[in-house]
């Protein structure tokens, strides 16, 4: 399974992409940043980013989006950018109708250290290690997308496998309940 990791930002969105599965040796094969300047009006910048993730899923084909979750943050402007090119991400994945999963900061972090307090050095020196890496992809936003799909290669598939499980279960019993005329 291939998977674009997001880390949404207006100036810097973290994106990678990481080929897997549970139970199997990850591979990173790509990582980077799309950049937009910090003077250009909000509709450009979410413009450029819109346009660099369609580069990345044009050029990766990937099979899921992992996109960090937003969450509340002291300075909400920062909030709103990043919530804004967020939207730009899961916009770009369902109109190719691929699966988004959102996953939190501190989820992520679990995953990749077994921590969900781990510091952006420590998610960084993880991946390095998860992906058999001299260092860190760089920059630090590509680290967290890096990241991102490895918690979703981890994470995700277990729990697509338990939603597909519970709706069998739910399946079956409906089956049952119509064969005694229930």
């Amino acid at each position: 399974m291939r998977v674009l990791g997001i880390d949404p930002g207006l100036t810097r969105c973290g994106v990678g992409v990481v080929d897997g599965a549970i139970g199997r040796s990850l591979t990173m094969v790509a990582a980077g940043a799309i950049r937009t300047p910090a003077d250009a009006e909000l509709p450009v910048r979410l413009l450029g980013v819109e346009q660099g993730i369609e580069e990345w899923l044009d050029e990766h084909r990937p099979d899921a989006v992992a996109v960090e979750r937003v969450f509340a943050q002291h300075n909400v402007s920062t909030v709103m950018g990043t919530a804004q090119a967020s939207a730009v991400a899961i916009v770009c994945a369902a109109r190719r109708g691929l699966p988004v999963a959102l996953h939190t900061p501190s989820e992520v972090k679990a995953a990749i250290t077994g921590s969900g307090r781990a510091d952006k050095a420590q998610v960084g020196m993880m991946v390095a290690r998860i992906l058999k890496l001299d260092g860190p992809p760089r920059p630090a936003d590509a680290a967290d997308a890096v990241a991102l799909a490895i918690c979703h290669l981890w994470r995700g598939g277990a729990q697509a496998r338990v939603a597909q499980a519970q709706q069998e279960f739910a399946r079956k019993i409906e089956l049952a309940r119509q064969a005694r005329g229930l």
